[in-house]
């Protein structure tokens, strides 16, 4: 094994952190501090070459892979235990294209880095709502943020993958070139090889009216029914993610409000700054709210204002459900459980899937719940790790509690570990021929740690 290891340092642009080096620690590190996984050997790759070297190193020496874009998944799939990470957080081109509003982004970037990049320009991408997460495995899985009803998800924006294969062919995945393969890339994760770059089309957003709204949890029923009624006719230019949580005790917030249970609604307004004031008028009446910083805002600023809250490092524990209504009986559990958030990091989020999303058919894409109209996640979140339990305990009451009045399922981006039924669930119809392309481009099932979808002939 060290005459192999030494070969490929030999061989490789990037570099090799081994478990001896005094950097290993920091680089096994991912986002969610409850994971403890330790790989053999990390490959930080800075080339396409690089990939591919490091996946036949991993074969001839029957090691597993595992493939990291920012680590940000909560169940640690980017990390494998004595197996070799392919990490790709070095490899960072990216490219604008403002004439034909199209962007070339490698792996290794985060939501972050895109923000800067196509802010100048007056461009979006429709992604997330945490700056540090990476580009390759939010798009891979999906796609879901503040720009969602207007754009559609990542994947509704994707025009073409780079991709290695697990044989270690570099190929081109879009609509002519291999379009099994990019059809099963726009929500089927990292199961079909590892994609070092993408290539997406971009939205016109550049400042937004937006920002957090907070209501008393005694109002909670009203503002989520209001909220619910209010967005359902609403244009696509607005979006908001409705929450429960505990006010952060720290500026800005005013200090009457620090460490009370509120419920709220993120909005993030992409239309004609003139209607803005109309478009509030009604919600800003509902209630009053107790907390109103909505204004004029950056996109990319409303992209990262939560970045400092949610540092990497904290101990994470999530699950999600897909919701089509809020039903009466569904209300009461959010009620219940969101009245008694246990931590301040700790919430819950129901994030809207309409508006553009619902322009595609369940068919069209690998992501399979076009008639959502929401993902619900729900995060037990805390830095101490003596508070893990808890977090991770009422999450999962909270999670089972709603699963009734859920559609089945769950947005694999915010998937634990939960076993191969609801993996396959969370693909409905369209898992069978997931199956069968999964079966073509990585018949030995080389990337399985994932959210596996298994060859056919393996099943």
């Amino acid at each position: 094994m060290e005459t192999a290891i030494s070969q490929l340092k030999g061989v490789i642009n990037g570099s090799i952190v081994l478990p001896s080096d005094s950097n290993y620690d920091e680089t096994r590190s991912v986002y969610n501090g409850m994971i403890d996984k330790k790989p053999a050997i990390i490959v930080k790759c800075k080339s396409t070459e690089d990939v591919v070297k490091a996946i036949k190193h991993a074969k001839n020496n029957n090691l597993e892979i595992a493939i990291r874009s920012g680590g940000h998944h909560g169940a640690g799939l980017c990390l494998v235990d004595d197996g070799l990470v392919i990490d790709l957080s070095d490899m960072k081109k990216l490219d604008i294209d403002a004439k034909s509003k199209t962007a070339i982004i490698e792996s290794g970037n985060t939501l972050q880095d895109v923000d800067a990049a196509t802010y100048p320009y007056g461009l979006a991408l429709p992604s997330g709502i945490i700056g540090t997460t990476g580009i390759g495995g939010i798009t891979l899985g999906g796609g879901i943020g503040y720009l969602t009803r207007k754009g559609g998800l990542t994947i509704d924006n994707l025009l073409e993958c780079e991709v290695v294969l697990a044989n270690g062919e570099i190929v081109t995945a879009n609509k002519q070139t291999n379009p099994d393969l990019f059809w099963a890339l726009k929500g089927g994760g990292g199961n079909f090889g590892v994609v070092v770059s993408f290539k997406f089309k971009l939205i016109e957003v550049k400042n937004v009216y937006g920002g957090p709204m907070f209501w008393p949890i005694e109002k909670a029923r009203e503002a989520i029914k209001f909220y619910s009624e209010y967005t359902k006719n609403a244009s696509n230019d607005l979006y908001g993610f409705f929450a429960f949580l505990i006010v952060p005790a720290a500026e800005p917030f005013p200090k009457n409000l620090w460490n009370k249970n509120v419920c709220g609604v993120v909005w993030n307004y992409t239309g004609p700054r003139e209607k803005a004031e109309d478009i509030f008028e009604p919600i800003r009446e509902f209630g009053p709210p107790i907390l109103d910083f909505v204004g004029e805002i950056p996109m990319k600023d409303l992209n990262g204002m939560f970045d400092a809250l949610y540092p990497p490092g904290y101990q994470w524990y999530w699950r999600a459900h897909y919701i089509k209504e809020l039903t009466e009986e569904s209300i009461d559990v959010n009620l219940e459980y969101g009245s008694k958030v246990p931590t301040m990091h700790s919430t819950t989020h129901l994030y809207p899937v309409d508006g553009a999303a619902h322009n595609f058919k369940n068919n069209e894409t690998a992501w399979a719940y076009r008639d959502a109209r929401w993902v619900q996640v729900i995060v037990g979140v805390d830095p101490d790790p003596d508070k893990a339990d808890k977090v991770t305990n009422w999450c999962k009451n909270y999670f089972d509690a709603l699963k009734p009045y859920a559609m089945g399922g769950s947005y694999v981006n915010m998937m634990m570990d939960e076993g191969q039924e609801r993996v396959k669930a969370s693909y409905k119809e369209n898992y069978e021929r997931l199956t069968k392309i999964k079966g073509k481009y990585d018949p030995k099932n080389i990337f399985h740690i994932n959210q596996n979808i298994k060859p056919a002939y393996l099943r």
